[in-house]
């Protein structure tokens, strides 16, 4: 039987397979509207994979939108020529949640693609502080997340830095208390078990922000 872990992998190889396979298809363009990208990357999960159920809202957002974090519903808006947009679907796997965002820059504006590679970057960089320090608390790793936005010249662009993930935990978390959340009131230690006393696993998302330049990027996938 497998575990909760080898499952949550498994969801987001999937989800990798199909972003990689929305690139392939030369999906990510510009010319049409971010509920169009939407659509066709919903469409193409089905296609791949049947997937019909997703645990949270699929996010494209292109522009000055890569502002906005996850809980902000800004309007929609057309994909430009020159343009960075980042994609966060939360896909369901045979009953098993995948999280996974990634940024894509249109064109070779050097701004926009330091901005892609240093989310990616920092993504790795705290995850290894994460690995480092056993008794890490949610507040702290958020803290460092946005040390680490500093760090490379940007600002933190969400008020959370990540969450648990597991089978439908997304049931409990909007009405739970911020231990469920990389978050800076979670003063929790990350890897204290669950109450039945099995692993807790996360999900860690960085959003660095540039709010004169009007742009920002995310990545986002599993920490644990």
């Amino acid at each position: 039987m497998k575990s909760q872990k080898d499952n949550l992998i498994e969801a987001e190889v999937k989800a990798a397979v199909l972003f990689a396979e929305a690139e392939s298809r030369n999906l990510i363009i510009a010319g049409k509207s971010e509920k169009e990208l939407n659509k066709e990357l919903f469409e193409l999960a089905h296609e791949i994979f049947g997937i019909e159920k997703y645990w949270h809202k699929r996010i494209v957002r292109a522009g000055s939108n890569t502002l906005k974090p996850y809980a902000e519903n800004p309007p929609d808006l057309v994909i430009k020529d020159d343009d960075i947009l980042f994609v966060d679907f939360g896909p369901i796997f045979d009953e098993w949640e995948a999280d996974f965002g990634r940024t894509y820059v249109l064109g070779n504006d050097p701004v926009k693609l330091k901005l892609k590679r240093d989310i990616e970057s920092a993504w790795h960089a705290c995850k290894a502080f994460f690995d480092r320090e056993r008794n890490i608390t949610g507040a702290e790793l958020y803290t460092h997340c946005c040390e680490s936005a500093r760090q490379f010249g940007w600002e933190f662009g969400g008020p959370i830095a990540g969450h648990l993930i597991g089978h439908f935990p997304h049931e409990r978390l909007e009405t739970e208390i911020k231990t469920n959340y990389i978050h800076p009131d979670n003063h929790r230690i990350m890897r204290e078990p669950d109450q039945s006393g099995n692993a807790r696993d996360w999900i860690l998302e960085i959003h660095f922000v540039d709010f004169e330049k009007q742009i920002g990027g995310f990545f986002e996938q599993l920490l644990t």
